[in-house]
């Protein structure tokens, strides 16, 4: 059962990844325009944002590809500790993506914020979040 847990988690991370990177920077452009109100898009911003988008999509990218390699080699960690190592990181990448959100959630209450976490940002938002809370929980798994 542990073994099918990781592993399913391990292909959700990468399925994940897989996503921020085809997101971030192979849809750049229909990314930009949906965090980038209308009346910005002519401007300098859109572009700055696509181009940044391309750094996030690099990440998403080297994450993708550490979670298919641990996904075909899981009997390279023989230890529990290491593995509760590599899920904490994970937890953390989901868990950063999460929490830059959570200002700009806060500030959507009060009719603010530099974008809206609605519709595919909300999904984003949560998606992050779950993740972070289920390597974080295997992550701890394997400590105890």
């Amino acid at each position: 059962m542990e073994g099918i847990a990781l592993k399913t988690l391990l292909a959700l991370n990468a399925l994940w990844f897989f996503g921020g990177f085809h997101t971030f920077d192979i849809r750049g452009r229909i990314f930009a325009k949906t965090v980038v109100p209308k009346e910005h898009r002519n401007t300098p911003v859109m572009e700055t944002l696509i181009m940044s988008g391309k750094f996030v999509g690099g990440f998403n990218l080297a994450f993708m590809v550490l979670n298919l390699l641990l996904l075909c080699n899981t009997e390279l960690f023989s230890k529990a500790s290491q593995w509760s190592v590599l899920l904490c990181t994970m937890s953390v990448a989901h868990g950063t993506q999460f929490a830059h959100n959570v200002p700009v959630a806060i500030q959507n209450r009060r009719g603010e914020g530099v974008w809206q976490v609605k519709g595919l940002m909300l999904f984003i938002f949560l998606t992050d979040f779950s993740l972070m809370i289920l390597n974080a929980a295997m992550a701890l798994y394997f400590l105890i």
